[in-house]
């Protein structure tokens, strides 16, 4: 490669993560369904043309902020993970990493967790970052044997194929009934979340960091993981 092919991708690079970045602010102030690429082009000096050469359109600029929020909200409950660690620790350590990034980050967080913005369908290529927390918290059920399933009612015979099809999706050697629980426990730990981020817990539970332990570990317990040390 050229050094003046090398200077053009780095000013390409660069100008996207200013795009990117000004979009962003956009989401602070006037939220997903307020973004506007002329807008981003006014902040930025640019004229609307010279921006649409790199995103062709406001749901492919949506898309890629999508993809970025899902991997950076992945990327911060596999950098808690510790392999090593006892499972719940680990389990612990996810949970309360992802909880972090979502205080830290809740205009994306609500980009990815909010209400879906009107218009916008989300491509396939979302699929695989919007998985990482849930794949971060398979990985841990993995690591050892779980405790007999949670006594409860029998699984409904179309909730058993969609456990076993999507076992076999994720490449995963979980039963049916536990991969059933791990998404029970997913959908919690993001209802948890977004309770918090969004004050509804105000009045009853706020501060949420007793009542997210807690949830935490009840959900643990709720899957089968064994305590060990933590």
């Amino acid at each position: 490669m050229t050094a003046s092919r090398t200077a053009r991708d780095r000013a390409r690079a660069e100008l996207t993560r200013e795009i990117k970045d000004a979009a962003r602010r956009q989401l602070a102030e006037v939220g997903a369904h307020g973004l506007s690429l002329r807008a981003v082009s006014r902040e930025l000096g640019m004229v609307s043309s010279a921006l649409y050469r790199y995103f062709p359109s406001r749901d492919h600029l949506l898309t890629v902020l999508i993809i970025d929020a899902y991997n950076a909200i992945g990327e911060a409950a596999e950098g808690a993970d510790q392999p090593d660690a006892e499972p719940l620790a680990r389990w612990r350590a996810i949970w309360t990493a992802t909880r972090d990034w979502a205080r830290a980050h809740p205009h994306e967080y609500a980009l990815i967790y909010g209400s879906p913005v009107p218009g916008y369908q989300a491509p396939q290529d979302t699929t695989g970052p919007a998985a990482r927390v849930a794949l971060a918290l398979i990985r841990v059920a993995e690591s050892s044997p779980l405790r007999p399933a949670f006594p409860g009612s029998p699984m409904p015979a179309q909730l058993r194929r969609q456990a076993e099809t999507l076992a076999t999706q994720l490449d995963t050697k979980l039963a049916a009934d536990d991969l059933a629980r791990l998404l029970i426990a997913w959908t919690q730990l993001f209802g948890a979340i977004s309770f918090d981020v969004y004050g509804q817990y105000v009045g009853s539970a706020d501060p949420a960091d007793a009542f997210f332990e807690y949830t935490t570990l009840q959900l643990a317990e709720f899957v089968g993981l064994s305590s060990g040390a933590c």
